[in-house]
């Protein structure tokens, strides 16, 4: 029940913390499930911690999680302790059949077949996922016999029918949820005895047959699959449905059938890398959509910048830690951890961390950016009084922070600058703009980790404490322009506070935030530089980039100008005059025309081409073919 050191990444990029021989949302190995693992306080032979090399091994065959793209091995940092990983190959297995499956995209969607020939006897079986409340999974009519299967509610599924004694409704009530977008397995049985259901893994219910009546179900409609009868249909997948042992092709009549889709491989297979940024793609069964709830931005695809303007003197402090968290708990837990990712706070001692932000201002000295802790620890992003950035980050073991210095750009100038940060350990990278990535390396005697985060803040720094000297040097009167999509690990200051969520306690706003987009836009295209713009003057007395003397100002710039006038006026003469010239003689001329010998005894045009062109005559005699062209 702890937080787990290893996982693996699967599929849709989630990381998972079960293995093989295990099962989704099950933090255990085999031995954790067959209770017989080297040490029984665990469930995994690799967590007993002995000197010996212990093996946790079995097959990951939950198919919507594989393949395996990466494992994360932790807990590695004590003497004497290793790892060893191997995954094997992918393997498939089993009935297409089993797979057969068709996606019912709206509420009157259906798919129809031959009529259900269950008189005496009726076994239907099939697995369905739903993000939707209620919907018919099938149904057959008689005159008045009928049989049916549906989703009553979240949590109910039905199984009715009438053999002509009246209805008869069997009911599986679910603890959980069964509209959770997971398959779930359906078995229905029917015969002279009794009828049956069954859902997933819950006590089958039963029903007895009267012992007198009417024993044979007598159908006459065709089979509905997905709606009936102008009921609400099913919205979502249904796979590996079979009736009295044969199996529905599902798929070849979903090929020609409105509303429906085959297979159920979702949206998200093919247009999941819409969902940009860092946002999630999540299946709909007429779409899909983008969940951004874990990014720093916003809209369908999340691609729209969060971002705010701030006047001077405003600033923002986001809480790492809920409101009341005392420091002696905190000291008690490892890991600080939620539910929720959004509202987590970093871990107590970080080893890295990943920043990105956007921001435009004209003035400077200032503070962008200033991470704070209940220790010494602190990052901060700032711009110098030349212009200039500097990243700044005092871990501890050295007298002075360690700063990295942008020397060579003005980034107050006013225009959109990108700024990504990420450090692992000792190493960082940091990239501005649309720049390469640039490399650097924390001093040797330089700790490691960032111990206790506490809070960060945006455009000033308002914190108990000994503050860094520059800094606070830089804090007065504190940043004016905009910062957008803001992201710390994955916490997005000012998208919570700007987007009500359960985040929005953590944060504090001294002022006025008003959302803008001012920082939407970083440069795409560099700036060129003066050594290599051929436009570029140095002095009023540079040399234009052409040989030939430059134009001077007063006298030299008017002849130029009456120049110009006066080669305009000589063109357009001479365009007149042409036209005058063609205008004179167009009645004058001879023509001539190439007519056929013989033409004025020939009974047509046509007539006069055929006698006069013997290669005509010869293809009409050789081919004896009409050709019309």
């Amino acid at each position: 029940e702890g937080n787990p050191y290893t996982w693996w990444v699967g599929k849709a990029n989630e990381k998972h913390y079960y293995w093989g021989g295990s099962g989704p949302g099950i933090q255990k190995c085999a031995c954790g499930i067959e209770r017989n693992c080297t040490d029984p306080k665990y469930y995994c032979n690799c967590d007993a911690d002995y000197k010996q090399w212990r093996k946790d091994t079995g097959m990951l065959s939950y198919k919507e999680h594989l393949p395996v793209s990466q494992v994360v091995v932790g807990d590695l940092d004590r003497p004497g302790s290793e790892a060893k990983v191997s995954v094997g190959p992918v393997r498939c297995q089993g009935d297409r059949n089993y797979w057969n499956a068709a996606s019912f995209v709206t509420s009157s969607s259906y798919l129809h077949f031959s009529t259900f020939q269950g008189e005496t006897s009726a076994d239907i079986s099939f697995y369905f996922k739903t993000s939707a409340s209620d919907g018919v999974f099938l149904e057959n009519l008689g005159n008045t016999d009928f049989i049916k299967l549906e989703l009553k509610s979240a949590t109910e599924v039905s199984f009715s029918f009438d053999v002509g004694n009246g209805p008869v409704e069997i009911v599986v009530r679910s603890p959980n949820q069964l509209n959770d977008d997971q398959w779930h397995r359906v078995n229905a049985e029917r015969n002279v005895k009794q009828a049956s259901l069954q859902v997933d893994q819950l006590p089958l219910e039963v029903r007895k047959a009267p012992t007198e009546g009417h024993t044979r179900l007598e159908l006459y409609s065709q089979l509905y699959v997905g709606a009936a009868g102008g009921q609400r249909g099913f919205l979502g997948c249904i796979r590996s449905l079979r009736m009295n042992g044969v199996t529905l092709d599902l798929e070849e009549r979903a090929k020609v059938t409105p509303g429906v889709k085959p297979g159920c491989s979702g949206h998200c297979t093919s247009y999941g890398m819409y969902c940009a940024n860092g946002g999630k793609c999540v299946e709909k069964y007429n779409g899909y959509s983008c969940d951004c709830s874990k990014t720093a931005y916003d809209g369908p695809f999340c691609i729209k910048d969060v971002g705010a303007f701030f006047e001077e003197g405003m600033w923002l402090r986001y809480n790492f830690h809920s409101p009341g968290t005392s420091m002696k708990d905190l000291v008690s837990r490892t890991l600080l951890s939620s539910a929720d990712p959004e509202i987590t706070a970093p871990d107590l001692n970080l080893n890295k961390e990943e920043l990105s932000f956007s921001f435009s201002t004209t003035k400077s000295p200032c503070v962008l950016l200033y991470i704070s802790s209940y220790t010494p620890d602190f990052m901060a992003v700032l711009v110098k009084p030349s212009g200039s950035l500097q990243i700044r980050y005092s871990l501890g073991g050295t007298k002075e922070p360690f700063n990295i210095d942008i020397d060579h750009r003005n980034m107050a100038n006013g225009q959109p600058h990108t700024v990504n940060v990420t450090r692992n350990g000792r190493d960082i990278v940091l990239q501005l703009d649309h720049y390469p990535p640039t490399s650097y390396s924390l001093p040797a005697t330089s700790d490691i980790q960032f111990n206790s985060p506490k809070a960060l803040f945006l455009g000033k720094v308002i914190e108990i404490g000994k503050i860094d000297q520059d800094i606070y040097k830089y804090n007065t009167p504190g940043f004016t322009g905009c910062l957008s999509r803001v992201q710390f690990n994955q916490i997005a200051p000012l998208k919570a506070a700007l987007r009500p969520t359960n985040a929005s306690s953590h944060v504090h706003i001294q002022g006025e935030l008003v959302e803008s987009n001012c920082g939407a836009s970083p440069l795409t295209i560099p700036p060129m530089s003066a050594a290599t713009d051929p436009w570029h003057l140095d002095s009023a007395s540079a040399d234009f980039p052409y040989n030939g003397q430059a134009i001077g100002d007063g006298v030299n710039r008017n002849s130029a100008i009456i120049g110009g006038v006066i080669a305009v006026v000589i063109f357009t003469i001479l365009c007149t005059l042409v036209f005058l010239i063609r205008y004179m003689f167009r009645h004058k001329g001879t023509y001539h025309t190439n007519e056929a010998k013989g033409a004025e005894s020939a009974e047509s045009a046509d007539a006069a081409i055929m006698n006069n062109d013997p290669n005509f005559t010869e293809t009409i005699d050789e081919s004896k073919k009409e050709w019309l062209i």
